[in-house]
């Protein structure tokens, strides 16, 4: 007794463990269990003393017949040691199976899943007699898969014969096979009909009301083929275009927007005939002037009577670009190259770019590179605005730029040191840069991309006072400018 007050006791302090998860699936299953055997203890030995634990396996069927009840059939083989007053029986092997029920603290969301047991069995001794046992005790699931297990399980076995009583604790795991309880429910669930109207709950948007099946189990009052949730005139019977209201007069106008309901007319008189209509339409464009916001001006009715020249659903009075069809979000202006700046505000309006290079694209930086090289790179000889042949190499990768960026022009700008007469320093500036633009222009780019431009000695980028400051202001300039 006082073994199942402990038992008692360790599973209370189990049950205080807050872990969760869920149950597993299946309804059958196995289990297989490495067992630690104690016939000791309860007959005169020491709980404590481990070493005289002996070992054994299981190989058992569990049947689960809700979440908290299930059935157990272990069958268990080991090697245990009994009657210590007799030599020739220390060691024995035996051979059992039970019967067991389990009542498991199932909840939604465990994963720690604890349960108690009790049951009977009989067990089979090698060198000694067969004896019944009843075992009761406890254990837990700790869920690893859907339908996997880790096991836990201790019992205290109560025998029928002397000296048999013992404690039995196994560490294993469970798999599971079919489908569980609950996952039988849901499928239950899950063709259920409430309004018997033929079409299941889960695919009825209309669950709590007769339906028919072509409009997914939702009722029909008018039987115009709309369903009452959708239909705007749901005791007469209309159109699916016009939202389940009728047409009377055929004019393709609902009777709701039609003011002339049983006669044929126009969009443009809502729905009379023109000969009704008898307002002032001063620019004769079907828009009354007690209803047209630009009364002189030719429009439509969908735009309230004002024109609507490209054609963008913007009406030109609101509309940043009349001519060119664009969008609401850019004022009516197009974004021809899809870089979110619209037409209006992009200066490269073909070729994606950033906001912060005003729609153009950024260069790349091996161009920008080639660029500020070719200030320094491009040679001349002395005195004069003759390019040396190296300077071929440099120019020609300038062009490449400009193919390469179709919307950006170019500007030239040459300068010089302050060595010599300013007005010479000028025009060898402006001869020098043509120079570069005569040669860019022979490798085939529009001369309209290209302007030049001499500056002379007044813009250094560095002192005159020493030859390196000189040689860094002899210079010509190569600037990508966006096309407007």
């Amino acid at each position: 007794m006082k073994n199942l007050v402990r038992v008692f006791i360790l599973f209370c302090v189990i049950m205080q463990v807050d872990v969760h998860a869920q149950s597993l699936a299946g309804k059958s299953g196995v289990t297989f269990r490495k067992m630690f055997l104690d016939y000791q203890s309860q007959n005169g030995g020491n709980i404590s003393n481990f070493g005289n634990y002996r070992q054994g396996y299981e190989l058992g069927y569990t049947r689960r017949f809700t979440d908290k009840f299930g059935l157990s059939i272990p069958l268990r083989y080991g090697v245990v040691d009994t009657h210590r007053e007799d030599i020739n029986d220390l060691r024995k092997r035996i051979f059992s199976g039970d019967v067991q029920l389990q009542y498991h603290f199932y909840a939604d969301g465990r994963k720690f899943i604890p349960y108690l047991l009790a049951g009977a069995g009989g067990v089979m001794e090698t060198e000694g007699e067969t004896n019944v046992q009843f075992p009761v005790g406890f254990g837990f699931n700790i869920r690893i898969a859907p339908r996997a297990a880790i096991v836990w399980q201790s019992e205290y076995r109560k025998s029928l014969k002397d000296g048999r009583d013992n404690l039995q604790h196994g560490v294993g795991f469970n798999y599971y096979f079919g489908v569980s309880p609950k996952d039988m429910e849901e499928k239950i669930a899950e063709k259920l009909d409430t309004d018997m109207d033929g079409t299941p709950d889960e695919m009825d948007l209309c669950p709590t009301e007769f339906g028919a099946k072509e409009l997914n189990g939702c009722p029909d009052s008018d039987g115009d083929m709309v369903a009452n949730y959708l239909d705007k005139c749901p005791d007469v019977k209309g159109l699916a275009k016009f939202d389940g209201c009728p047409d009377t007069d055929g004019d393709g106008i609902p009777d709701a927007k039609d003011d002339c309901p049983t006669v044929a007319g126009t969009e443009i008189n809502r729905g009379c005939p023109e000969v009704i209509v008898k307002e002032k339409d001063t620019d004769g464009d079907g828009v009354p002037d007690t209803k047209d916001l630009c009364p002189d001006q030719k429009g439509t009715a969908a735009n309230d009577g004002c024109p609507d020249t490209d054609g963008d659903g913007i009406p030109d009075k609101t509309d940043k670009c009349p001519t060119k069809p664009g969008l609401a979000i850019y004022g009516g202006c197009p974004d021809t190259d899809g870089d979110g700046i619209d037409d209006s505000r992009d200066k490269c309006p073909n070729l994606a770019g950033t906001v912060a290079n005003e729609g153009c694209p950024e260069l790349k930086i091996e161009d920008k590179k080639t660029l500020e090289v070719a200030m320094q790179a491009v040679q001349f000889q002395t005195g004069s605005a003759v390019l040396k042949p190296e300077s071929n190499i440099v120019l020609n990768q300038i062009a490449d730029i400009l193919r390469k960026y179709p919307d950006f022009n170019m500007a030239i700008s040459g300068h010089t040191d302050n060595t010599g007469n300013s007005v010479i320093n000028q025009s060898l500036s402006d001869k020098r840069a043509k120079a570069c633009y005569d040669y860019i222009i022979k490798q085939k780019i529009d001369s309209s991309r290209l302007s030049y431009a001499g500056y002379g000695e007044s813009r250094p980028i560095s002192t005159n006072d020493n030859e390196k400051g000189r040689t860094l202001n002899r210079r010509v300039e190569f600037n990508m400018v966006p096309r407007e």
